[in-house]
């Protein structure tokens, strides 16, 4: 095929950064160099059919950008510095009028990226790891067999700089919230902390629409409902903006199933900008370890092996976390944003969901778990199941499971999902519904009705109208109906007939070697 302008221009690699030497650290010489997009026909088209969306990262540059140059350069200021002065203009001024053009963040935190150019250049990577599955989503010309070729290709190139690349091994909470520093930000700038984390909302929200939509004008319509709903979030602040993390398989449930490493990816990048955050506004972090404590941080955030959880326990902790902390669901939303259940800042690790155990920490070398009054390090859990839980296998799964699809049958929108999805219609006319399932009595129908729950449950549209149920939100959140929901998706991707009750806990499937 002839090669064309645009792809020449594609594969062109910049050295943009030369030797840059940290002040005070002459023996720690870093050479950091920027890379180009992978090369690909349908590159920008993000950002040529979707310029409001597309232009917001640009202000989110700039958002991060200030905010790391402040806590550096600016250690003594006053909260209002980042409160009211950077916050104000950021959400009245720059945000409603985003530049045109991504901007040179290290134009913008000159001294911070003299300290600790690595982790700039990892969020860079990751951040044009983001544009580019974009790009592929909102391809018109691809089917959707393409773009998950595409998408792995990108992963590919992506991982192919593993100095750079965050690991795609879900990492724990402990790791972002049981150090020494952690919390720091967050207790001194809520604000600007929502400010951030409604950004990482919409940064994987908006994988949603274009996942979900149909054809280009529900794409069109999706994204700017979106991105509508971001600034509904950002008013009033803090009252609507997300009181925990927004984790993308709550967020992008979708888009998590199918391109489950990125979704990975991606809440290890919004989780390290929060460590940063945190070490930079921690008094307890001295001037000049601040450098060392980042590129610790770093290290941990690309290895495969430090605070690292299963699959299972990051869905389940997700669902633990509940969508409606995260600023709700970006698909399908109601007019009121939904009720949350946690205070604003809290605690995952250790604290306010003590209940939730995750892998002890594998420590690096050179570094040992934190132990600390309020963040305790969390004990390994050598089980298959969240604590408190019966295993997936176990007959209340199953009940909570069968209770649920009694509930969402009687809800009037659910029911007219099934009658115009025939999929659903044809399972549904499979199963008795007045035959309730016992443990002496199972249902004849069960592994149809197993079918229909996992198939209707992946739906965002039915997950945003179960989140605004109060009977049927605790339900779908229980960490053992998660597991057995994730359990089922992964036996359906595989092609394995779905059992007739939860199964226990698969294994992860193995890392895809490239």
């Amino acid at each position: 095929m002839t090669m064309t302008k645009h792809r020449l221009k594609t594969m062109l690699t910049a050295v943009a950064l030369a030797s840059l030497v940290p002040a005070g650290a002459a023996a720690q010489v870093s050479r950091v160099f920027e890379q180009y997009y992978f090369p690909a026909e349908h590159n920008w088209e993000f950002r040529d059919r979707y310029r409001m969306a597309d232009r917001l990262f640009n202000a989110f540059d700039y958002g991060h950008a200030i905010l790391y140059e402040v806590l550096y350069t600016q250690p003594n200021a006053p909260a209002s510095r980042l409160e009211l002065e950077e916050f104000n203009f950021i959400t009245r001024e720059l945000l409603p009028r985003p530049p045109r053009l991504p901007l040179e963040e290290a134009a913008i935190e000159v001294a911070y990226v003299k300290m600790a150019p690595e982790a700039k250049a990892m969020f860079e990577w990751a951040h044009v790891l983001h544009r580019q599955i974009y790009d592929v989503l909102a391809a018109e010309d691809l089917s959707l067999e393409e773009k998950d070729a595409e998408v792995a290709a990108i992963l590919r190139y992506y991982k192919s700089r593993p100095e750079y690349a965050f690991s795609s091994k879900p990492k724990n909470m402990e790791l972002m919230e049981g150090q020494y520093y952690s919390t720091a930000f967050r207790d001194k700038y809520p604000k600007f902390n929502g400010l951030i984390w409604g950004y990482h909302w919409l940064q994987v929200g908006l994988y949603e629409p274009l996942m979900v939509g149909r054809n280009y004008g529900e794409r069109q319509t999706g994204i700017a409902a979106t991105v509508t709903r971001f600034f509904q979030m950002i008013e009033d602040a803090p009252t609507n903006m997300p009181r925990v993390m927004p984790m993308t398989a709550a967020v992008a449930p979708t888009f998590t199933a199918r391109y489950t490493e990125a979704a990975i990816i991606f809440d290890n990048l919004h989780s390290m900008h929060d460590v940063i955050s945190d070490i930079l506004a921690s008094p307890e972090v001295p001037r000049e370890k601040k450098r060392e404590e980042i590129l610790r941080a770093a290290a941990r955030y690309r290895d495969d092996t430090s605070f690292v959880m299963s699959e299972a326990e990051w869905r389940a902790m997700t669902a633990h976390m509940g969508i409606q902390n995260m600023g709700g669901p970006p698909v399908g939303f109601l007019p009121d944003f939904p009720v949350p259940t946690l205070a604003r800042g809290a605690v995952m690790a250790g604290g306010d969901m003590a209940g939730m155990q995750h892998d002890a920490p594998a420590s690096p070398a050179g570094a040992t778990p934190a132990d600390h009054s309020g963040h305790a390090v969390v004990p390994p859990d050598t089980s298959a199941h969240a604590p408190g839980h019966s295993p997936a296998a176990g007959a209340g799964s199953m009940d909570q499971m069968m209770e649920m699809h009694r509930r969402m049958m009687a809800d009037p929108v659910i029911r007219e999902r099934v009658e115009t999805d025939p999929v659903l219609k044809s399972l549904m006319s499979n199963m008795d519904s007045t035959h309730t399932p016992t443990a002496s009595a199972p249902d004849p129908n069960a592994r149809a009705a197993m079918e229909f729950v996992t198939r209707l449950l992946s739906d965002p549209t039915i997950e945003a109208r179960i989140q605004a149920d109060p009977q049927l939100r605790p339900l779908w959140a229980d960490p053992a109906v998660q597991q057995c929901l994730a359990t089922m998706k992964r036996l359906k991707a595989s092609g394995q007939p779905l059992p007739s009750t939860c199964p226990k806990a698969m294994p992860a499937a193995p890392a895809h070697k490239h």
